[in-house]
């Protein structure tokens, strides 16, 4: 049995709404983070990978060529032939609406790609980038708001150097609603100090903020790190893969039937990954996942 057979996987759920499979293209424009440049904070989260992810060291290609690179991978390995632009790496409403809007505009220049997906964080959402996706929505486009909130606990959001609360996330998601977008909330299972319990409550709180979707991953140790360093010195204890595939099953059965998972696993690469090992193994976790839903 596949997982889209036991969960309304976001594949699943466009094959459905369009008739034709539709795949999120990864998108790096070179964002930054109020988290990194001292507007909220500096270094970023504990978990992120301040070397992999400077702005100095990285220089990602022009959208134009990340969309054509990633169509060709995307093509031959799922076959689709649609897809929505993702915006992904760090906070991508992070910038002057004008400068957000040639970005989105290049993007959907693309006659394969019928939408957006923009990932941000809960406290860069203002009402001119809501209003901006909206009128992207009502000229047909796929669009989807995803916001980065990863526990809805502010002890851990602190802990991490997360930068904003769980009020910060409550209004975005309410004035996103308000414009009647889609939102797609980030959970992370295995944050320090928290346990299973603690990812049923932060799954409980943003199922009555009413999103359409959700993405669950574990939290993975990978190199350059504040984590990393805790974990050498023995002050963090990843979660081992049994606990996490209980957890989001649990967490999965809580959902209304047509909310949409748009991710229930996630990895790093091997080069990167320290622990925990059994992340690199992503198949293995979502058969896992599937069988115990089954």
């Amino acid at each position: 049995m596949y997982l889209d057979q036991v969960v309304l996987t976001f594949g699943r759920a466009m094959r459905e709404k369009y008739g034709f499979k539709v795949h999120k293209l990864a998108i790096d424009a070179r964002f930054t983070c109020p988290n990194r440049d001292g507007t909220r904070g500096i270094g970023g989260c504990t978990f992120c990978n301040n070397v992999s992810f400077s702005p100095n060291a990285r220089k990602p290609p022009r959208v134009d060529e990340q969309i054509a690179a990633g169509r060709e991978v995307i093509l031959k390995r799922t076959g689709a032939r649609h897809y929505l632009a993702y915006f992904q790496a760090y906070t991508n409403t992070y910038a002057d609406i004008n400068y957000l809007k040639a970005l989105y505009d290049n993007a959907l220049s693309h006659p394969d790609v019928i939408g957006l997906s923009i990932g941000t964080r809960p406290d860069c959402v203002p009402d001119g980038v809501l209003k901006l996706l909206t009128q992207y929505q009502e000229q047909g486009y796929e669009i989807w708001l995803e916001l980065g909130l990863q526990s809805s606990f502010d002890t851990t959001l602190k802990t991490v150097n997360r930068g904003h609360g769980f009020a910060e996330y409550q209004d975005a998601a309410r004035r996103a609603l308000q414009h009647d977008l889609q939102v797609c909330t980030h959970l992370i299972v295995g944050l320090p100090t928290e346990t299973a319990e603690h990812s049923r409550i932060s799954m409980q709180r943003v199922l009555e903020s009413q999103v359409s979707g959700i993405k669950i991953h574990p939290l993975h140790i990978v190199k350059g790190t504040q984590l990393a360093r805790q974990l050498k010195q023995g002050h963090y204890q990843p979660l081992d893969m049994e606990e996490y595939v209980d957890t989001v099953v649990d967490m999965v059965k809580m959902a209304p039937q047509d909310m949409i998972f748009h991710r229930l696993t996630g990895t790093a690469s091997d080069d990167i990954l320290l622990a925990p090992q059994w992340c690199g193994k992503k198949w293995r976790v979502l058969n896992e996942i599937t069988s115990k839903l089954q």
